[in-house]
């Protein structure tokens, strides 16, 4: 049975999933990430707050850009999200469209703390992107900047054979770091919210393949995983490196999201660890969870700048 603290997280989580920021542009590239969000506020009775950010970067002179295009862009965009809004309303969901010039990951950043979000949604071009420059460019700042969890949807997260299977399994990647606790509670809420199997995955290292270990005998105890019952729960073991190991797993199990606690700071810069390495590679949606005390700290400064507005 869960402790109390396990269950007070868990709790905690599908408490703060009362609000979902959406990332949104007009090219179709948010599609899936907005399928997905969707699917995630049906189940935690959320709201969406679709974002779109208008980046000055993205104009090789924005001093020369006149007012009146600038906000013919906002008005467009505008436009397009009220669409989105009705048809999201139309499902029960309720909505609201947030649109602001500045860079993109500071704004959804800047949402997510206005409206005290509990999760932030993106899409990402997937395979057939940019790879490593797109984590860099926007996805990696976001998931080191945001005051809760981060989902990445590839643009082509549905395609071929790697489309996740309906009803697939919750991956939960374990590693040892300072986000395992915030990872492990939020894999266990969505697979009981969606009444899914938790697949828990250890890559084992060199020194524990040597020497037969078998991580799963003691994993799901030291990492605090429930056995509640409530839905099942399973532990497999991959050698190899983890990124690696955990590629290899989706291409298995076919998983509808995967789950990765992610620390938020490095002594080394770019993209790295586990986590970054899998927005760039995995063919499922990859949802990144920050520590908790970063998710505490998160909450009191979304408060703190709501009480001010």
């Amino acid at each position: 049975m869960a402790s109390l603290g396990r269950l007070e997280a868990i709790v905690s989580f599908a408490g703060k999933m009362k609000t979902i920021v959406v990332a949104t542009n007009l090219d179709g590239q948010s599609d899936a990430a907005l399928e997905y969000a969707r699917k995630l506020a049906g189940g935690y009775a959320a709201r969406i707050v679709l974002a779109h950010g208008l980046d000055p970067k993205d104009y090789a002179a924005v001093d020369a850009v006149p007012g009146r295009v600038l906000r013919g862009l906002s008005e467009e965009a505008r436009e397009a999200l009220d669409k989105l809004a009705s048809d999201l309303l139309q499902e029960g969901i309720h909505s609201h469209s947030e649109v602001r010039q500045g860079a993109v990951a500071q704004m959804l950043v800047d949402v997510a703390r206005q409206y005290q979000a509990g999760l932030i949604v993106i899409g990402t071009e997937g395979m057939k992107g940019a790879g490593p420059v797109i984590v860099g460019a926007i996805a990696e700042q976001l998931v080191r900047l945001a005051p809760c969890p981060v989902l990445a949807v590839a643009a082509d997260w549905n395609a071929g054979q790697f489309r996740p299977t309906p009803g697939g399994p919750v991956l939960l990647a374990m590693e040892r770091n300072e986000a395992t606790a915030a990872a492990v509670s939020t894999a266990y809420s969505l697979a009981e919210t969606f009444h899914r199997t938790l697949i828990v995955l250890h890559a084992r290292s060199s020194s524990e393949a040597v020497a037969f270990l078998n991580p799963c005998a003691t994993t799901l105890e030291e990492f605090g995983v429930p056995s509640s019952g409530r839905f099942p729960v399973r532990c497999i073991v991959k050698d190899g490196n983890p990124a690696d190991a955990i590629v290899e797993a989706i291409g298995q199990f076919h998983p509808s999201i995967l789950v990765a606690g992610v620390k938020r700071l490095s002594g080394t810069p770019g993209p790295h660890g586990t986590a970054f390495a899998l927005l760039a590679r995995s063919r499922c949606p990859v949802l990144c969870v920050p520590p908790e005390a970063a998710l505490v700290a998160g909450r009191q400064e979304a408060k703190m700048t709501a009480e001010t507005r």
